[in-house]
């Protein structure tokens, strides 16, 4: 049923993921048979290589021209990599199954002899699309044993409808004001305008990502998986550390386990820690896109963080909690223009518009763009990315602690409301974007 999901989807290279499949399947008993850096070879060599070569082989090739091009060396058949289909979630299955490899070679997990419970690991569709990122250890014996209750299905009810609400109600508002903005040629664009551009689009990431994640645990409860967390009110960090410990958990954690200490990690010296840094960064960035804005936006988050391990942590730790998160939110905002832009020219011209307090505001896309519906959902943003929701339920539980009955009854009521709600959205709004469906 999940190869049925997928090929829905994408029916042309559903063969791909398979074959994916396959090979990690027996690359892994080839490592327990003794011949260990040969299955582990065999794993990377595949993964990488269709990531390379369906992910960036355009991405190389034209910068590749581009730089010839400067040389007055003109190469043929410039455009043969331009139509390669990316497959949908292909990011998130070879890191899933890297990860998987790996973990057998390092002896952290023995290779499963079953290939249609692998098979249902690598293909798992809750997950599949757009994560969270899942390791065979964190599911092998539910694969195996699944248990499924009346709560467990019943909690992954409550986390669907909380994850839809964040897609439709606050992350789609959010991207029509973001996508307004970002289309806007930057010489007509105010500071106001852009600054509102770049809060919205911040929201809308973070919702729409954060919300597919929550519709996915919430799915995984319902078949008896329990997947692991992804975000972490990242929005709340006093640190671009901190951030990467709240965003994104489960990418942030493969590349830890995987690439930066593989690489030496802060083992040896300082310098080296920071070159680590950098190339897991400038990774991560290049995993996100095949364009130079995502390696920036990778980039500037390795910078700050490498700013920080030197001393500017302990100058954050010094300053009023309110000015540590202003600086976060200050620079994670300036990446954001880097990753919502085409080129970094895009960007540059955005964020000169941001800080330019000469252009004036057209009223105008401000009526069509920043109705009151869009005031609203920005309302509902900045509340729901803290964790003030979080402990005004735990207050209104211990408030009602005597009748549990009452609490429950107003607990369903709104979870009927917010998914009626967002129903109607869902029937009345063709415009729908997911963000990470194209990673």
């Amino acid at each position: 049923m999940s190869l049925a999901f997928y090929s829905w989807g994408e029916y042309k290279l559903v063969q791909l993921i398979i074959l994916s499949a396959i090979v990690d399947f027996f690359s892994a008993l080839i490592i327990e048979t003794g011949k260990k850096k040969t299955g582990l070879f065999l794993s990377m060599l595949f993964n990488i290589g269709i990531l390379i070569y369906f992910k960036y082989a355009d991405f190389a090739f034209t910068n590749l021209v581009a730089f010839l091009s400067n040389f007055d060396i003109s190469v043929e058949n410039a455009t043969r990599f331009s139509n390669v289909v990316l497959p949908l979630g292909i990011s998130f299955y070879t890191f899933q199954t890297m990860s998987y490899t790996i973990d057998v070679y390092r002896g952290h997990i023995k290779a499963d002899r079953n290939f249609i419970n692998f098979a249902t690991y690598v293909t798992l569709f809750p997950q599949l699309i757009a994560g969270p990122i899942v390791r065979y250890k964190d599911i092998q014996l539910e694969l195996k044993s699944r248990k499924t209750t009346v709560s467990l299905f019943t909690e992954g009810v409550e986390r669907f409808i909380i994850g839809l609400a964040k897609k439709m109600i606050i992350a789609n508002n959010c991207a029509f004001l973001a996508d307004g903005v970002f289309s806007m040629p930057s010489d007509e664009m105010s500071s106001l305008i852009g600054w509102l551009g770049v809060i919205a689009y911040s929201f809308q990431i973070y919702f729409d990502f954060s919300g597919y994640s929550d519709m996915a645990i919430g799915l995984g409860k319902m078949l008896g998986f329990n997947f692991p967390e992804n975000f972490n009110y990242p929005y709340i960090s006093k640190s671009i550390r901190e951030f990467w410990r709240r965003w994104h958990i489960t990418l942030s954690h493969w590349f830890r386990d995987y690439l930066y200490i593989s690489l030496g990690g802060n083992r040896k010296s300082n310098a080296r820690t920071y070159i680590n840094l950098i190339i897991v960064f400038f990774i991560t960035g290049l995993w996100h896109g095949a364009n130079w804005t995502f390696i920036v936006w990778g980039l500037m988050h390795g910078f700050f963080i490498i700013v920080e391990r030197i001393s500017f942590n302990q100058t954050l730790n010094k300053c009023p909690k309110i000015i540590a998160h202003l600086y976060v939110l200050f620079i994670v905002s300036i990446s954001w223009v880097f990753f919502r832009s085409e080129t970094i020219t895009d960007a540059a011209n955005f964020i000169k518009a941001m800080f330019s307090f000469e252009t004036q505001t057209n009223t105008e896309f401000l009526y069509f763009y920043f109705s009151k519906e869009t005031f609203i959902v920005l309302i509902l943003a900045i509340i729901f990315s803290t964790q003030l929701p979080r402990k005004a339920n735990q207050f209104i539980m211990s408030r009602l602690s005597s009748n549990p009955s009452l609490y429950t009854i107003s607990k369903y009521s709104c979870l009927i409301l917010i998914f009626i709600v967002s129903c109607i959205y869902i029937s009345v709004d063709s415009y729908n974007p997911f963000i990470y469906f194209r990673f």
